[in-house]
């Protein structure tokens, strides 16, 4: 489409502008599988937890493993800065007015290598899948301390992240030649089209993330300027995967969603539009388990120079325990619990019967 005489823009969308139709075919919710694997690791639902520590402890992570999801901790957040986190995000929960230059503060404490391994430590002893979020920044400096500590999948996330940062005043992070040099399997992200996810899915990683992870409280377009409508985004990034898979003859790289989602439909919707799983963030804030009692921020939202995120303050009550959030069941008819059961509901009355098949349902434009 013609913005003016010197340029164009392609038509995106949002998930809200997407709706799932239902096809000739239903199927018995029992019958239905929202199994999901990546590498050697296997599933019961499609979600990695994201690593904000509103909502991600060594405990939770473990809870999320538990139910059948991936808990990704981070390794530059709190719980690997102090020793004993949880007055500080007691009080960063209190503060519901002029929080951001509190969060600066609060996490211009150092990150401490042997509070990594610690940390890393608590979770694997679980026995669920350990995964670890690091920054592209710092990926050089923390990975040896992450990989040494036996971490089953390394998460490098950041706003934007490209196969190859060019910088003429450091080192940059080349991520071919790192993910070659690995036996651990890496999910990086996150992108926003179909060149940016060919290029990470040529890195050799496992999965890509979709999105920057933008929700009501995500202030990236108004400083930033950048909006990643994700049924397009996830849809571009499907095409790169199909055509990788192509490409290398067989090697299948999954796409996680990271934007965009607050209730159960926004999960269906994703997965509909090609992801294989989605990254949740504020839905999970709401949980008994939350260490942060309710409040919800991202990781940027404390940049020490230019945050890109707003502090969200705890609601009120809980919604419910961390199962229930996840898997039900679900009490309001809201799209705020049960989420997963949710999704299964939706396979179940379009007649898939697993996630690989629910991506082929069709999809129709509602842009009201």
């Amino acid at each position: 489409m013609q913005i003016g005489m010197g340029k164009a823009a392609r038509a995106a969308y949002h998930l809200e502008d997407v709706a799932v139709v239902p096809s000739r075919r239903t199927r018995d919710v029992d019958e239905v599988s929202t199994h999901w694997q990546i590498d050697a690791f296997r599933f019961d639902i499609p979600l990695v937890a994201h690593p904000s520590d509103a909502i991600m402890s060594p405990e939770t992570a473990v809870a999320v493993g538990q139910l059948g999801g991936l808990g990704v901790l981070d390794a530059e957040g709190l719980w690997c800065r102090y020793e004993d986190p949880l007055p500080v995000l007691a009080e960063i929960s209190e503060k519901a007015d002029g929080s951001t230059a509190f969060l600066q503060k609060t996490y211009a404490e150092p990150v401490k290598t042997e509070l990594i391994q610690e940390r890393i430590r608590q979770i694997r002893e679980s026995g669920v899948t350990t995964a670890v979020r690091i920054s592209p920044q710092h990926t050089q400096d923390l990975a040896p301390h992450v990989l040494s500590a036996g971490v089953d999948l390394l998460v490098i996330q950041g706003t934007i992240v490209s196969a190859e940062h060019v910088s003429t005043v450091d080192s940059a992070l080349n991520l071919k030649q790192f993910i070659a040099d690995l036996d651990t399997p890496v999910i990086v992200g996150g992108c926003a089209d179909y060149k940016t996810a060919m290029h990470l899915m040529r890195t050799g990683a496992a999965g890509v993330i979709v999105g920057v992870g933008a929700d009501a409280w995500s202030t990236s377009d108004r400083v930033l300027g950048i909006r990643v409508p994700m049924a397009t985004a996830i849809a571009d990034a499907a095409a790169a995967r199909r055509d990788y898979l192509d490409e290398t003859g067989g090697r299948y790289v999954h796409v996680i969603a990271d934007g965009d989602l607050t209730f159960s439909g926004d999960i269906a919707k994703a997965i509909a539009c090609g992801a294989d799983a989605v990254m949740l963030g504020e839905p999970l804030s709401g949980a008994h388990e939350a260490p942060a009692g309710g409040a919800w921020w991202q990781s940027v939202a404390a940049h020490p120079k230019l945050p890109r995120g707003q502090f969200a303050a705890a609601a009120g009550e809980p919604v419910g325990s961390l199962r229930e959030v996840l898997l039900g069941p679900a009490d309001s008819p809201d799209g705020d619990k049960n989420l997963f059961g949710a999704l299964r509901r939706v396979m179940a009355k379009t007649g898939y019967s697993d996630l690989k098949e629910f991506q082929k349902v069709e999809l129709v434009l509602d842009l009201h």
